[in-house]
């Protein structure tokens, strides 16, 4: 009789112990495996930043106001109010906002931070000219004052492309002095798991348990970064083909930028989507060297313009041709200060007429060094078709493949073409980055202090200081049009069409918001 009871006991504890074991078994973090626009290879993005560190910098870091859905400026980190004068500016930082490392955010982070980044921001530059000081007030507040009545600390600190103006921690900028800071610790909706980083392959990122989100719904760049799930793996899949494949067999959740003759297997599959997402679609640009034979001589920098058309860079881009559209306006076909100004030489190559100023530039066959990007959906195609049209019209163009970490190095190089610089590289800019005249960074004149290129158009600064003087919505578009002319007059970059962005993904995710950046806080994945 005591055998069977005793079994019956050993039932029950085992089957108890069995139940506990199942609640206590760990529960599998939901994680987001992402395939992005390019690999993250560094961990600064305010010094000569890509925009894959960009968006690394929308994970890790945050900003003291953001722009909504309809582009109007809202608190994120801060609040703002303004002095009767229209002078002075007083930010408050909300409470609860915490770095990384469990240390609260302070006004003199905020000062620090500001400061290093119109360092390197031509916005921040141009709004640094009219600041007469920055300063604390105390811990959770700072004034910035102004010499005249103007909203450029709004419309600079609200910026979302380029150099983004990212809140870092003083002690990190202070440690790193002049050169890239090396820490991850921000104040962001995600944590960085430096452990899982590597360079070039992986990085990982998990939910900062300790991010207070605002209140209000997400909207553009704006509102509340609530995280839904509990990692997001960004993972380098160099090629198309394998990636698309990956999300079809569930290996990855999402590609950032579907090139565009892949779009009918995603669009085949009842288990994906393919979305576009307007404010994220390039402008392509080619960028010419000033301050290097051949392109120092305006001449051959109108012959340049004159023998390169959009038109074929877009079909080589894209077999999808709804998807792709010439346009010669310097600030974006449907930006605020769109402009029809110089189609008749962009759009289509005029290999003749280039020929012809070169022979009366003089030009003598010096050698253009082509930065050619291998490895970005966007970018890779642009290439070949350039160096191609820029042969026909006479000149010797040498291509040099890279990858796109190496360009971004390079082209910041003043050295000779031969000895590690070059003459012109190709990129691709996000739309709303585009269509502001004033904080796009191509678009600055100001020789060794402007944008890769280096153009010195005096003519341009004296517009561009007029643009930051202003808040009179029709003389910034009046001085917007005189801007684009000498952009395309002087070839300070060269328009080359819009691209439509197309983002492939799992039907399992959702949520995710429509900003100028792609962002991970509000996404949701159902299942593991």
């Amino acid at each position: 009789m005591i055998a069977p009871t005793l079994s019956r006991r050993t039932v029950y504890v085992l089957s108890a112990s069995l139940a506990l074991a199942a609640m206590a078994a760990p529960v599998a973090a939901q994680t987001i495996n992402a395939v992005m626009h390019a690999p993250l290879r560094s961990l600064d993005p305010t010094i000569g930043a890509p925009y894959i560190v960009r968006d690394y910098g929308y994970m890790v870091y945050d900003t003291l106001v953001a722009r909504d859905d309809a582009n109007q400026v809202k608190p994120q980190m801060a609040s703002w109010s303004v002095s009767a004068d229209g002078k002075t500016y007083t930010f408050t930082l909300r409470p609860d906002l915490k770095w990384h490392d469990g240390t609260a955010v302070t006004a003199e982070d905020c000062v620090a931070s500001i400061q290093r980044w119109a360092q390197y921001d031509k916005m921040g530059a141009l709004m640094s000219e009219l600041m007469t000081g920055i300063k604390a007030k105390d811990d959770r507040s700072f004034e910035m004052t102004f010499s005249m009545p103007t909203d450029i600390a709004l419309r600079a600190l609200s910026k979302a492309s380029g150099v983004a103006p990212f809140m870092m921690k003083k002690s990190v900028i202070v440690e790193a002095g002049g050169k890239p800071v090396t820490s991850s610790i921000g104040s962001g909706p995600f944590r960085f798991v430096a452990s899982e980083y590597k360079p070039g392959v992986q990085a990982v990122f998990e939910k900062n348990k300790d991010y207070v989100p605002r209140q209000e719904p997400a909207s553009g760049l704006a509102g509340g970064k609530v995280v839904k799930v509990d990692r997001v793996k960004w993972i380098s899949m160099p090629d198309a083909m394998t990636a698309v494949n990956a999300l079809s067999s569930q290996e990855i959740d999402y590609i950032e930028l579907l090139p565009h003759d892949l779009l009918p297997m995603v669009e085949g599959d009842s288990n994906l989507t393919a979305t576009i997402y307007k404010k994220q679609s390039f402008q392509n640009l080619a960028r010419l060297n000033f301050t290097l034979p051949p392109f120092d001589n305006e001449k051959i920098r109108s012959a340049a313009l004159l023998a390169i058309g959009q038109r074929q860079v877009l079909e080589a881009q894209s077999s999808q041709q709804k998807l792709v559209r010439t346009c010669a306006a310097a600030f974006g076909c449907d930006s605020p200060y769109a402009s029809s100004y110089g189609a008749d030489r962009l759009v289509e190559p005029h290999p003749d007429q280039a020929r012809a100023l070169l022979k009366e530039a003089g030009y003598d066959n010096t050698p253009v060094v082509l930065l050619h990007a291998t490895d970005v959906a966007t970018t890779t195609p642009m290439g070949p078709v350039i160096a191609q049209q820029l042969r026909q019209a006479g000149f010797n163009v040498q291509m040099m493949a890279l990858d796109w970490a190496s360009i971004t190095m390079r082209r910041g190089s003043r050295q000779p073409a031969n000895a590690g610089g070059w003459n012109i590289f190709t990129t691709s800019n996000v739309l709303p980055e585009v269509g502001d005249p004033l904080g796009f960074a191509p678009a600055a004149g100001s020789g060794d202090k402007a944008w890769f290129g280096w153009p010195n158009v005096p003519a341009i600064e004296d517009v561009r200081g007029k643009m930051a003087r202003t808040s009179d919505p029709k003389a910034i578009k009046s001085l917007a049009e005189e801007l684009d002319h000498l952009i395309i007059d002087k070839a300070v970059y060269l328009p080359l069409g819009e691209i439509s962005v197309v983002t492939a993904k799992r039907k399992a995710l959702g949520g995710q918001v429509d900003a100028a950046v792609p962002v991970f806080w509000n996404m949701t994945k159902s299942g593991k």
